[in-house]
């Protein structure tokens, strides 16, 4: 792949395994306040979102007596806590990171809040590598609109045509797209299939170094 000047990682499912831990955080949360479960409401279909949107659903359907803000508070807690004992960084994302940055400036782009993501970018001592950090709540709409990325182009510097994003979700690849930039899909998350609308769509970091180093 040519003529690109910057590279945006999103976080869950690209640089952590998180997802299977973010569901665990949700459920546990759940479960001590006293529900058995999310119900109708299916955690796949909020991957690749950030928690606020399954917070909503959640509230408008349960009318829980916490506030959004404390269930939001909750849940990060608590995924904080299994992702510092499990630490689960896909094996070969640090090493692609590090080759990466030699030659392009790196910014994450996640649906997490700041302390999540920081929480995770402690591990591996990956922080160095990033020059830039985006949550959701630092933009309006969460994916798959495209401001995230924007916002993270902006930061870096760098016209979001030439930006390629790394991103393992279908509502991060429309995100990505939407945004004007070209998306490499990994398929940690969903089978290629899913990831189709992706520029390219690979199995591996070692294709991602390709693609981006060649």
């Amino acid at each position: 792949m040519r003529n690109f000047r910057a590279v945006i990682f999103d976080m869950d499912g690209v640089i952590v395994n998180s997802e299977p831990h973010h569901e665990r955080a949700f459920l546990d949360v759940i479960r001590e306040l006293g529900y058995a479960g999310l119900g109708d409401l299916k955690f796949a279909d909020y991957v690749g979102r950030s928690d606020f949107d399954l917070w909503v659903d959640f509230i408008a359907k349960y009318k829980p007596a916490q506030t959004l803000d404390e269930l939001l508070a909750l849940k990060r807690q608590r995924v904080i806590e299994v992702l510092r004992e499990v630490q689960p960084i896909f094996d070969g994302v640090s090493r692609l990171a590090q080759k990466l940055a030699g030659t392009y400036p790196l910014a994450i782009a996640s649906g997490s809040e700041h302390p999540v993501i920081q929480a995770v970018l402690t591990m591996e001592d990956l922080r160095r590598y990033f020059r830039v950090v985006v949550s959701s709540s630092d933009v309006k709409q969460g994916k798959p609109a495209p401001d995230i990325f924007l916002r993270a182009a902006g930061l870096l510097g760098v016209d979001p045509k030439d930006c390629v994003v790394i991103e393992d979700s279908k509502p991060g690849v429309m995100a990505g797209l939407a945004a004007g930039m070209r998306v490499v899909a990994i398929t940690n998350t969903h089978p290629a299939v899913a990831l189709q609308a992706a520029t390219h769509v690979v199995k591996t970091y070692e294709e991602i170094e390709r693609l981006l180093l060649a």
